[in-house]
């Protein structure tokens, strides 16, 4: 093992740690949602954890916290007692719920994207690898057609083509 992989934790490690940090964020927030007033709009804030989650491996883990934080938010409106104009509550409320579906879907259709890309570069890169391309001029005798290789022997283009490509004649 060498020293750059020592220090690097596991591929689950960094994935608990992904859903505890979600976890005690969202606690946070939910927290200062039941401290301030009802009428901001706190549930807002629930964006953080749902771009956080798009770092983890699994779709379902961002859908999950989307879930939870609009029932944290929705939760948050009946739980409080109500405070100001009713219709402004409900369109901050409206307003973070729809903030945290933009984000996750937004989030997720991206995520997608540049797996597809990331797929795309490997199909490329290993196309590239198996491709072997005969470079630079060749001496080629114009009456017999055969090729000169680098020791100075005259061979039948057919031959020098299959030792120097993979390409075959049939």
């Amino acid at each position: 093992m060498n020293e750059t992989t020592a220090n690097q934790p596991a591929p689950a490690d960094k994935t608990k740690t992904l859903y505890l940090v979600c976890g005690l964020l969202m606690l946070l927030i939910l927290g200062f949602d039941l401290a301030v007033p009802l009428g901001v709009a706190m549930g807002v804030f629930y964006v953080v954890p749902v771009l956080i989650t798009l770092w983890a491996p699994r779709k379902s883990f961002t859908l999950a916290v989307a879930v939870l934080a609009t029932i944290l938010t929705i939760a948050c409106f009946f739980y409080k007692p109500p405070a100001g104009e009713l219709w402004k509550v409900i369109f901050n409320r409206s307003i973070s719920v729809f903030a945290i579906w933009v984000t996750a879907v937004l989030g997720l259709q991206r995520k997608a994207a540049v797996g597809k890309q990331e797929e795309a570069v490997r199909e490329r890169e290993k196309a590239l690898e198996e491709v072997k391309i005969l470079r630079g001029s060749l001496p080629i005798c114009s009456y017999c057609k055969r090729i000169r290789n680098d020791a100075g022997a005259w061979t039948q283009m057919e031959a020098y083509i299959r030792d120097h490509s993979e390409a075959e004649f049939s």
